[in-house]
Formats: C-alpha cells, sequence, structure tokens
C-alpha cells in the first residue's frame, strides 16, 4: 500500500506522485509492502530532523528505511518550503524539482545512501534517469 499525504495548504499533484514512486520501485524490481509519504513544510521536518538525526534544520527529505528483501516497507517525509527554495536556487520548476527529491526519496527507501561522493554520484545519476524516463512516460 502506497500512501501519501499533504500536511500543508500548498496543492501537490499525488497521483504523479504515486506514479513516479512506483516507477521507481517497479524499474528496480521491488514491490510496496507499505510506503508512506508525507509532503510537509519546515516545521514539521526540522523537528523530525532535530528528533531522530540530531540536526537542528529543515531539509529536503528524511527517508526511513524499516524493508529487508525486496517488498519496500518504510516512510519519507518532504519539505516543499525547501523543495521550493532549491527549484529557485538551482533554476528548475518547481514541479521538477518535488519529482527529483521524490525519485531520491523513492532510492533511499530501496537502500541507495549518499553519505560518500560515490555514493552521491550514483544517486544523482538514477535522479536523472528517472527524471527523463517519467518525463517521457507522461507524454
Amino acid at each position: 500500500m502506497l500512501e501519501i499525504y499533504n500536511s500543508t495548504k500548498k496543492a501537490i499533484p499525488e497521483q504523479l506522485l504515486e506514479n513516479a514512486l512506483m516507477l521507481v520501485f517497479e524499474h528496480e524490481g521491488y514491490t510496496v509492502e507499505s510506503v508512506v509519504g508525507v509532503y510537509c513544510g519546515n516545521k514539521m521536518i526540522q523537528r523530525i530532523n532535530r528528533e531522530f538525526l540530531g540536526h537542528d534544520y529543515p531539509t529536503d527529505t528524511i527517508t526511513f528505511r524499516y524493508n529487508k528483501g525486496s517488498e519496500i516497507d518504510g516512510e519519507f517525509y518532504i519539505s516543499l518550503d525547501v523543495v521550493k527554495e532549491n527549484a529557485a536556487k538551482f533554476s528548475v520548476n518547481f514541479q521538477e524539482e518535488l519529482l527529483r527529491v521524490t525519485f531520491h526519496s523513492a532510492l533511499h527507501l530501496i537502500g541507495y545512501d549518499d553519505q560518500s561522493s560515490e555514493d552521491r554520484t550514483l544517486m544523482q545519476e538514477k535522479e536523472n534517469f528517472y527524471i527523463s524516463s517519467f518525463g517521457e512516460k507522461q507524454k
């Protein structure tokens, strides 16, 4: 079961985001057991970041992975405020940045990490692949 929640007043394309997540999971050979995605603001994500990771600042995404094997079980939180800031910073539109961060969260749920520069490079390559693949599927 895949559930998307929006705790903000900003409208988001929920069906598009669900489709994006499923694209990654299916392409990588995973099935969904239970995934909860929460799109929130800076206040919520900063509290989660402080409480669980010891960092007292907002971030774009925080992912909690519980699965073992090929069934995805986890949750992720994405700050729409940080997505908006990053879209402006990287000169992309809001939806493209929202998709990139959603793909990033999906990759974390599968088990990809971004702790080392090599891992970050691999994740960025995968994000770019899914952004271009998803764009083609939507045409």
